[in-house]
């Protein structure tokens, strides 16, 4: 591995994890020290970043961790919509009864834990909920994208409030839904425009309630 696909990991990791939040300012010369590893390697990773939407350079301030608003969960929302949808329809087909079996597992898990009121958790079962109904679709790079676009959704998530009361329930039954449709043998482009749907309904549901708390102030 070069010392820039390290410099690279090293952020996108402390990025990831919350170690590095939105606004962040990153500083190579800092970088440099703590880690042993000259100022072009981090130069060229943050660029990299950047090139992916994690990171801002700003002329006079330097590199920072990039602070999302709503349009860019709108953006994310309705990429992740269409690439899920598709990589669902194409995982249809290929899970067998342990993987519908599993996922109904996680699903209920996820409905314990919104009784519960723990929304980390059912943050975390959500997204491995999706991630299993694409994860047969025998297609490594679209795997990959929505992966991607999950860990944004994540980071998005830390740095702004998104939620609307309620959606997470009725996600659960859709959830349900999707599962009955591929359990079914139902036609591909059906499953593709129930999974889609289903994200879009999780983007329109935040879009009234932010509209509505607007409104309220």
């Amino acid at each position: 591995m070069s010392k820039a696909d390290q410099a690279y990991d090293i952020l996108k990791h402390r990025i990831m994890d919350g170690a590095y939040g939105p606004g962040h300012r990153l500083v190579i010369d800092q970088l440099a020290r703590e880690h042993g590893i000259s100022s072009v390697p981090w130069r060229e990773s943050l660029r990299r970043l950047e090139a992916e939407g994690w990171v801002d350079i700003v002329p006079n301030v330097g590199a920072l961790v990039k602070t999302f608003d709503t349009d860019a969960f709108e953006r994310s929302m309705r990429l992740l919509a269409r690439l899920e949808g598709l990589a669902t329809a194409l995982s249809a087909a290929h899970l067998d009864a342990d993987d519908i079996a599993e996922a109904r597992r996680v699903n209920k898990a996820a409905a314990d834990a919104l009784a519960s009121f723990d929304t980390m958790r059912f943050g975390k079962l959500n997204r491995e909920f999706h991630e299993l109904l694409c994860s047969r679709c025998g297609d490594d790079r679209l795997v990959d994208l929505v992966h991607h676009e999950w860990t944004r959704m994540d980071v998005i998530r830390r740095s702004a409030f998104f939620y609307a009361p309620g959606r997470a329930l009725a996600s659960i039954s859709e959830h349900d839904a999707i599962l009955d449709l591929i359990e079914g043998g139902a036609d591909p482009e059906m499953i593709e425009t129930a999974a889609r749907r289903h994200e879009v309904n999780n983007l329109n549901a935040i879009k009234e309630y932010d509209r509505e708390r607007n409104e309220a102030r």
